[in-house]
């Protein structure tokens, strides 16, 4: 029977763009019930200013309670300085967003993509040195709330770009839920032609329910690792129109009807579902 791996993004994608501002006892109480669930996989928080990001404040200190944990933790960081914060707290692997647009990149974190470009090359040779796994999120990868459709062909450039800096994971992100399944499938199988299948992974919205049939054209093409966000929480504060993520549990469920193993157990996701909406109202 098949793997496929899920990344739970919930603790940092979900909870990022609601209303309610969870404590870090309640985020905390979040992760540990994904993890009984099953899932070892997920991305707790970010080093962004709280600020602009007010949810993800005290993402040291969420690290701290995670410290004995078996998981594989990652933060999302905006820049060097979030790099080094990173590092300060012992984390293993980081999350870079580049937003395949200008309009998206200069809104996300106020930048233009060569000067992101720059920075996350300089990122990702610091953490080689330090031995800390990198992922890179092309966001917006088919449309963007500002520019419209977005080139295949660039998206597939930017990604040649950053595994020939040593990247660890390209993760094609449909930051809105525009992507179209044939669009899925054409770049996914131009990707892996020239690049091989294990170090992508995607991230799919289900703004316009296609969420599902994206990740059934992306499997079909041999990608086997995906995002997925509990209860279907959160969006990009930053994206118009970018609601909801792809909720694990019905990625789950969709996997085992399939007939693929994903090591989760369903009743106690729905759990975790429940619990998600009771913590954010």
């Amino acid at each position: 029977m098949k793997k496929i791996f899920v990344n739970e993004v919930g603790p940092r994608d979900g909870l990022q763009n609601i209303d309610i501002i969870l404590n870090v006892d309640e985020r905390f109480q979040l992760i540990q019930s994904l993890e009984k669930a099953g899932i070892n996989s997920l991305e707790v928080g970010s080093f962004v200013s709280p600020k602009a990001v007010p949810a993800m404040d005290n993402t040291d200190t969420l690290l701290e309670k995670l410290v004995n944990s078996k998981s594989d933790y990652s933060v999302l960081i905006p820049n060097t300085y979030g790099y080094k914060q990173a590092k300060d707290n012992k984390v293993k692997e980081v999350c870079l967003v580049l937003c395949a647009t200008e309009s998206m990149n200069k809104e996300n974190i106020n930048k233009s993509i060569d000067e992101t470009i720059l920075e996350f090359k300089e990122i990702i040779d610091m953490a080689k040195k330090d031995k800390i796994r990198t992922k890179i999120y092309i966001s917006v990868a088919f449309e963007c709330p500002y520019e419209g459709i977005v080139s295949s062909e660039y998206v597939y450039d930017l990604t040649k770009e950053f595994l020939s800096y040593g990247i660890n994971e390209v993760v094609i992100a449909d930051t809105i839920g525009a992507g179209k399944p044939d669009q899925v499938k054409k770049l996914f199988r131009r990707l892996v032609k020239d690049f091989g299948s294990s170090d992508f992974s995607a991230h799919f919205h289900d703004t316009r329910l296609l969420a599902l049939s994206n990740v059934k054209a992306a499997m079909g093409e041999g990608i086997t690792k995906f995002d997925s966000c509990i209860a279907g929480l959160g969006g990009c504060p930053f994206a118009p129109g970018a609601s909801g993520n792809l909720a694990t549990e019905d990625l789950v469920s969709m996997l085992h009807k399939e007939g693929y193993e994903t090591g989760i157990n369903e009743e106690m996701l729905r759990n975790s579902a429940k619990l998600a909406a009771q913590l954010t109202n």
